[in-house]
């Protein structure tokens, strides 16, 4: 069984994001990048499947610019086997979570994976659609925010965390499964299979290729930065305090 594993290449989670001087968008100019935690997690459980023996090929995917061929070479030296890039060009338009969408089910046509694994969300958007939309466009049974994942023949049970506990699923295969933070600790990648890596096959595509539709469905009007908070005040009493509630804050 092969399955899909989703790798998106976005501004590293140490770096503090800045926003373009028009407000266009964020600023990623000599910006440290890095792959999505959320997806790490995501190749990463790949590979512990391949490694208990129920896959027999993991294969990362990456939608985005050139550059996001480091990324998929990082997802090959935690352990896939293959990558796949769909490339778009640098002044092209922003792939939105339904184009990536299509791009993966045209890639899942094309693969026939058994499982397609992605991160629940990125965290330059954190729009968590893809998973969603991927699965609704394959016509595939899906199970988000998964905390443990177990395949048995022809089926997968994914345990999920919900508000009142923990919830499993069944589902046939093949399906779509999005990751939450607890279902594993990524590995530490070592120098050895970083070399590695360098050698294994990475396949690249254009989104024509694939004959889908990339143009942007949502405009961006305009990215700022959360206010900053003003400094907080000191009151002598309960009554000042109600006062202040009433005429300043107006939540009373």
């Amino acid at each position: 069984m092969k399955v899909l594993v989703c790798a998106k290449r976005v501004v590293d989670y140490n770096v503090k994001v800045r926003v373009k001087s028009d407000g266009s968008g964020v600023d990623i100019a000599n910006v440290k990048m890095s792959m999505n935690p959320f997806d790490e997690i995501a190749v990463e459980e790949a590979v512990r499947l391949k490694e208990k023996g129920v896959v027999t090929e993991v294969i990362a995917v990456s939608c985005g610019v050139q550059q996001c061929q480091e990324t998929l070479r990082t997802a090959m030296a935690i352990g896939a086997d293959r990558a796949i890039l769909v490339q778009t060009p640098a002044d092209g338009p922003e792939l939105q979570p339904l184009a990536v969408a299509k791009l993966l089910k045209a890639l899942v046509d094309k693969e026939q994976p058994g499982l397609i694994i992605l991160g629940k969300q990125a965290i330059d958007d954190d729009a968590n659609q893809t998973g969603q939309m991927l699965a609704a466009l394959a016509d595939l049974p899906q199970a988000t925010f998964a905390s443990k994942v177990e395949v048995a023949g022809d089926k997968v049970d994914v345990t999920r965390e919900v508000d009142g506990g923990l919830e499993t699923l069944s589902l046939s295969i093949p399906a779509v499964i999005t990751t939450d933070l607890r279902l594993n600790e990524p590995r530490y990648v070592t120098l050895p299979n970083i070399m590695k890596a360098k050698k294994k096959q990475l396949d690249t595509f254009k989104p024509e290729d694939l004959g889908v539709d990339v143009a942007s469905k949502l405009k961006t009007l305009k990215v700022s930065e959360p206010p900053k908070r003003s400094a907080g005040i000191k009151v002598p009493d309960v009554a000042t305090l109600v006062a202040k509630l009433k005429t300043e804050a107006k939540v009373i």
